[in-house]
């Protein structure tokens, strides 16, 4: 059994093999076509794959037409009994029995019916007797009644043999089985249910094997409603008919075979009732008015059979509606093309909203017609108005298709708008046919330059190798401004997001000056908005506002509509770098409502991205997660949506979470050539992995955050963000224990400060600083810089920053000995991450109590000496066992010479001179101390206030090195 039939089922077969051990049958239920038999078919290649002895299985699976023929179930279950098994029994029930299974005359009295069952009760119970037995019955529905009396008689006498009963039945949506009878009591029933829009994707990719369209995709999603012989029928016909611009009809094409499967009642209707089933099947949202106003004369006598049928239901409103989506598919899909023409024809006539009324007058005029296509580009520009993107796009295609063939202006005209639309509404792959289209067709200069503007908009960040398109744009754009200024301010863009600063700003100049020109205040405010990012990450905050400034006036302001929605947005970022946070958050919250109505998917993903950012920092960090959860159901798996998802899960969610997700963020970027979110995904991981407090990620921290200094510099950026990662990387530093290196990076960064510098930025590089002081062993000052720092944040609204320096001044106090001035921080980092959901941040508090409980309970011992650093303790620990400097080097990612200087900072700590003293005093503290180790609970586990911090598989490790040593 494949695991491409078994999509989206792996769950519901372990339940049943859970269920089939413990319970003495399961019963899988369900529509046609969900998948019943193939997960029979699976729980029993299951069990007999992993049964410890041989097992006797007994099968049947009637079809519909064996219903008819007594006893056909049973001649199927006992085909592998041999003749044998039935001599012990009575001759009575052995003839009867026989006869039954064809192998004999039909006894001559009456008691036959009781005979057989009194047999295939013994036969049953002597198979049982040298063996597992299953019964399995594919299809209880088409059993015939007296094989499904058998069962029933048999099932229920059959307690304590090892006779398990594996049975599938169709049922109507919402049903019960009718056949539970025919199971064991006890039977565990089992409902399938529709599988996932996301199991729908991939079993078609596989069953089909390749990849659909994505309208097409949708539309085969919408049609199947989960049921997996449906998705696979209508997937292979869809790739049999070969890419298609637009659907023909309301409904996905369905193929004859599957017509034939779900139609078989509908065509015993009368015509009246077939025809009003077509015009409903026509109709997007069908109704008894409708169909009145369409001039079917009886519409609710012509469905009482179609609903008796269970075809249709028709509610109090008189709203109508298919009992599966398929079935309105295979009804329109089977009506001849005249008659799906009069019913369009009907319901145009019948209909006064634009958008359905001309969607119906394409579909009832199949050919090319100017006065359709105006009409239908008319629909598409009020459906674009009322933010229905996939409409606006759907009609402008059928627009460019009904227009005359001596009109081929107008024909691109219609398809570059319909390329917009999709773009606006996120369906890039359309809009790339569409622009495509165009730029082979068209002789028109200015017209193939709109439709490289649309592919470069379909690039989203990917614009690294933009270039070309970009270029032959201009050639084609020379001599007009407004095409110029489109295609420079594009340039401006693609320099932006790939960290060419300096070739960034010279674009977006040429294109604000250009658009001035020819008059086009649009692209005017886009390029001076690109001016302004640029000037941000350049570190020339005054200039940038002032661009931002020009722009937002030539937008008319915060209420400029369209046009200001991203200045506004990008005023909200600059009050968010200066620390200016619930300024930021109203701006952008008020901002959302409106995006989300009318803007296209690029505008909400950057509105959400910043607001995850914003929310961050805040300190909200459940509804920072439920806004990255948005961000990536909008436009999933690309850079941006991947980085939110990132960043909401250091602040709220998990290390891992938060490690994996920013991992695939810096794939994304770096795939895109998007060095703007390169920067921000590896900055996030770094954070992600400094959570650990460990060793192996401080090393994982420095070299992520590493690049991110390496590609700021390169790009010569400057602005506030790159400095707060600039404290993460002196920080991870020296947590390796790196300490010099450390050093040396927050100089770097000192050099960069002004007068202007953000608070948190300026407490950042204290904590840095802080970490460091005590790192080199002057715990005091250290502690005094992280005091210094969380003066500077406490009237700043970053309680996320604030923990972060709770927790490492803790830590710092904790390992000085200086038991109450940690906790007092500890608690209160505790308590304030806890309050905020700041999970990550709040489970590293916790680490930080349980040590400290734990050497209050382990007492003093060490005498007062300084707790090692974790880098310390595990440099400790593998010296300890024996490893040769460069090995602990290559172990933690580490230089030598760094471990050769922490060796001499825990050779002063702990009191000794040599690595042969050294593991003495290991091993002597590990054992000492185990008992207080020992009796820290689970949730509290961690290292203790020994002078020593050895972690427990240690323990060993340490006491075969004073073993050796003795």
């Amino acid at each position: 059994m494949g695991a491409r039939s078994l999509t989206g089922r792996h769950e519901l077969l372990d339940t049943a093999r859970a269920e089939l051990t413990a319970r003495p049958g399961v019963l899988f239920h369900g529509p046609p076509g969900i998948g019943k038999s193939t997960l029979v078919a699976a729980l029993m290649a299951s069990l007999t794959t992993d049964a410890p002895s041989a097992v006797t299985v007994l099968h049947c699976s009637p079809a519909e037409e064996d219903a008819r023929l007594p006893f056909v179930g049973l001649v199927d279950l006992f085909a592998p009994v041999p003749e044998s098994c039935l001599e012990p029994l009575a001759p009575e029930p052995r003839a009867a029995l026989r006869a039954a299974l064809l192998h004999g005359p039909e006894p001559a009295d009456g008691r036959g019916r009781l005979a057989v069952r009194l047999a295939v009760l013994e036969v049953l119970r002597a198979l049982a007797a040298t063996g597992p037995v299953v019964l399995v019955v594919d299809g209880l529905q088409w059993l015939d009644a007296p094989t499904a009396e058998v069962l029933a008689f048999a099932v229920r006498r059959l307690g304590g043999l090892d006779i398990r009963v594996v049975a599938a039945e169709r049922v109507a949506d919402g049903e019960q089985p009718d056949r539970l009878r025919c199971c064991p009591p006890g039977t565990t029933e089992l409902p399938v249910p529709a599988l996932t829009d996301d199991d729908v994707a991939h079993l078609v990719r596989t069953g089909v094997g390749t990849d659909l369209p994505p309208g097409v995709l949708r539309s085969v999603q919408d049609t199947a409603a989960g049921n997996p012989l449906y998705a696979l029928e209508l997937g292979r016909a869809a790739a049999l008919r070969g890419p298609a611009p637009l659907p023909s009809g309301p409904t996905p094409p369905v193929p004859r075979r599957l017509r034939t499967l779900v139609l078989d009642q509908v065509r015993t209707l009368p015509e009246p009732a077939r025809r009003t089933l077509l015009v409903t099947s026509a109709a997007a949202r069908p109704d008894l008015a409708l169909l009145h106003a369409a001039g079917l004369p009886d519409p609710a006598t012509d469905l009482a059979d179609a609903e008796r049928l269970g075809i249709t239901t028709t509610d109090a409103r008189g709203t109508i509606r298919f009992r599966h989506p398929l079935l309105r598919a295979a009804v329109y899909a089977d009506a001849p093309e005249p008659g799906r023409r009069q019913a369009h024809a009907l319901l145009a006539h019948a209909l006064t909203e634009p958008v359905e009324q001309a969607r119906h007058l394409a579909h009832a005029r199949p050919h090319q017609d100017e006065d359709t296509a105006r009409t239908l580009m008319s629909a598409a520009e009020y459906a674009r108005r009322d933010g229905a993107l996939g409409a606006a796009r759907e009609l402008a295609l059928l627009a460019a298709r009904r227009t005359p063939g001596d009109r081929p202006a107008d024909r691109a005209d219609r398809l570059l708008a319909a390329a917009e639309y999709a773009c606006d509404a996120g369906q890039l792959e359309e809009a790339g046919e569409a622009a495509e289209t165009v730029l082979a067709e068209s002789r028109s200069a200015r017209r193939r330059v709109r439709a490289r503007l649309i592919l470069l908009r379909n690039a989203g960040q990917a614009l690294e190798g933009a270039q070309a398109l970009i270029e032959e744009g201009l050639r084609d754009a020379h001599g007009d401004p407004e095409a110029e200024a489109w295609l420079h301010h594009w340039a401006a863009v693609r320099g932006l997001l790939c960290g060419e600063l300096a070739e960034a700003g010279g674009h977006a100049r040429h294109a604000a000056r250009q658009a001035a020109v020819a008059g086009d205040t649009e692209t005017r405010i886009g390029a001076l908005a690109t001016l302004a990012r640029v000037r941000s990450l350049a570190g020339e905050a005054v200039a940038a506002d002032a661009t931002l400034e020009e722009a937002l006036a030539l937008a008319g302001g915060v209420d400029g509509g369209p046009q200001s929605w991203r200045l506004v947005r990008m005023r909200a970022i600059s009050a968010l770098d200066s620390d200016r946070v619930p300024e930021a958050h109203e701006q952008v919250t008020e901002l959302l409502p409106t995006v989300e109505e009318f803007a296209g998917v690029e505008e909400v993903v950057a509105t959400l991205v910043s607001l995850t950012r914003i929310q961050v920092r805040a300190g909200h960090c459940p509804e920072a997660l439920r806004t990255a959860a948005r961000c990536a159901q909008t436009m999933a798996r690309t850079a941006p949506a991947l980085y939110a998802s990132a960043l909401a899960a250091v602040a709220g969610g998990t290390a891992e979470d938060a490690r994996r997700l920013a991992e695939q963020a810096v794939r994304a970027s770096e795939a895109d050539g998007d060095r703007l979110f390169l920067l921000r995904s590896l900055a996030v991981l770094g954070q992600a992995e400094l959570l650990t407090g460990d060793p192996r990620g401080a090393a994982s921290a420095v070299e992520a955050l590493q690049r991110v200094r390496e590609l700021g510099a390169a790009m010569c950026a400057a602005d506030p963000p790159l400095l707060h990662w600039y404290g993460d990387l002196a920080e991870a530093l020296v947590l390796l224990g790196e300490t010099e290196q450390g050093g040396a990076v927050v100089r770097e960064a000192r050099a960069r400060v002004s007068g202007d510098t953000p608070g948190s930025v300026l407490a950042a590089l204290e904590r840095a600083e802080g970490l460091r002081e005590a790192g080199i062993g002057r715990a005091r000052e250290g502690a005094a810089r992280l005091c210094a720092a969380l003066d500077r944040l406490r009237p700043l609204p970053l309680p996320l920053e604030v923990v972060r320096t709770l927790i490492a001044l803790g830590a710092v106090e904790r390992r000085a000995r200086r038991r109450s001035a940690a906790r007092t921080a500890l608690t209160e980092a505790l308590e304030t991450a806890t309050r905020i959901g700041a999970a990550p941040l709040a489970a590293r508090a916790r680490e930080e109590l349980a040590r400290l409980d734990a050497g209050d309970r382990g007492g003093e011992a060490g005498g007062g000496t300084p707790e090692l650093t974790p880098t310390e303790a595990r440099i400790a620990e593998l010296v300890g066992g024996g490893a040769t400097n460069r090995e602990v080097a290559a172990e933690l990612f580490i230089s030598v010479k760094t471990v050769e200087g922490t060796l001499s900072r825990v050779y002063r700590k702990i009191g000794v001179r040599s690595r042969t003293a050294l593991a003495h005093a290991m091993a002597v503290a590990v054992i000492a101390s185990g008992a207080a180790v020992d009796s820290v609970d689970d949730g509290q586990a961690g290292s203790t206030d020994a002078a020593v911090t050895i972690s427990q598989p240690s323990r060993s490790q340490a006491r075969r090195a004073l073993d050796t040593r003795r």
